[in-house]
């Protein structure tokens, strides 16, 4: 029971983070427990439409300048993220399996002569994902992809280049069985 009352709280507190944020705008959303937005002041827009559901443990980044945009009837489910440094699309009626990872960037590194990570550099590049989209759990989709209408990304797949509509994508692996 006090769970249930805190988990109310914690949620309307969300919504009330969100409606008070100058550049986001949503209709009807509805949370569950442990979620998690991130949403930088000087953020160009998120836009979240109708009837749109985020399970448990979401977590949503948006930060300075970039922008975020999710169509109706969107369902996030369990421990899923989205990571905005420049921007994401996400059509009607798109779900996520439990896990699903978005990445609009990656870090910034020089190669050569020595390798050099930049912790606080970005290299970025927008995302789409198209309406009534599948991603099974555990998908990863990385910076620069479109993902068209109607497509089906298959359970543990890191999706890294463009994928057209109607198409099912799956993650193909040999299992390997050796006798002792």
């Amino acid at each position: 029971m006090l769970y249930e009352i805190l988990a109310k709280i914690q949620r309307k507190s969300q919504i009330s983070r969100l409606k008070k944020h100058p550049n986001v705008s949503f209709k009807g959303i509805k949370l569950g427990i442990s979620n998690h937005f991130v949403l930088y002041d000087t953020l160009k827009k998120v836009t979240i439409g109708d009837g749109v559901s985020f399970r448990n443990y979401v977590h949503i980044l948006v930060q300075q300048n970039a922008s975020l945009e999710i169509g109706n009837g969107f369902f996030m489910n369990n421990f899923c993220s989205i990571n905005c440094l420049d921007s994401i699309s996400i059509g009607e009626n798109t779900l996520f399996g439990e896990n699903v990872k978005l990445y609009d960037h990656n870090h910034a590194y020089e190669p050569h002569p020595h390798f050099k990570l930049h912790h606080s550099e970005f290299t970025t590049a927008p995302i789409k994902i198209g309406s009534n989209c599948w991603l099974g759990s555990n998908v990863t989709i990385l910076k620069g992809v479109t993902i068209g209408d109607n497509c089906i990304i298959g359970a543990g797949c890191v999706i890294y280049k463009d994928i057209p509509p109607n198409t099912t994508v799956v993650n193909h692996q040999e299992l390997i069985f050796k006798e002792h």
